[in-house]
């Protein structure tokens, strides 16, 4: 698990990879705040502020999870956000509703944030293959893998 300066990973807040992701969206909506209204400039912004914002929301609910599968699956969601956002990107500056300057930096948080999400996501699943759930077996048939009940039952 990452660590901060004052000690083990508490909460979402206090991972690099969420703070990241955090700033990224703030960082396109404070642009985005400057844009004009067109229809079309704000369809295609909104999509690139949903997706952005959801590779942090992402991080959070798997890093809030019980279970190591479902904050890989979580994990795996916002990596495809970033890529989202990645794409999204293209179009802004391709429709010249930003200029590639002002992009850049977008550019390379979502290709850092694809690399600490891909890096997160295999060392999860490493450890996730290292540990074997134990067999379970029925209470009368103790050598027999568990059953449904019911096809024990008269």
């Amino acid at each position: 698990m990452e660590k901060t300066e004052t000690g083990e990973i508490r909460h979402f807040t206090d991972l690099r990879v969420w703070q990241k992701a955090h700033e990224l969206f703030v960082s396109i909506h404070k642009a985005a705040d400057k844009l004009s209204r067109d229809v079309a400039a704000t369809i295609v912004v909104d999509q690139l502020l949903r997706c952005s914002g959801s590779i942090s929301a992402n991080i959070a609910e798997g890093f809030s999870s019980r279970g190591k599968k479902h904050y890989i699956s979580c994990l795996d969601v916002a990596h495809c956000n970033a890529a989202e956002t990645e794409n999204w990107l293209y179009k802004v500056v391709d429709c010249v509703l930003f200029e590639k300057s002002e992009v850049e930096p977008w550019f390379e948080a979502t290709a850092a944030l694809q690399k600490m999400l891909g890096s997160m996501i295999r060392k999860l699943e490493k450890k996730a293959d290292q540990t074997t759930p134990p067999v379970m077996t029925s209470p009368s048939l103790p050598h027999v893998p568990f059953l449904n009940r019911r096809l024990f039952r008269d």
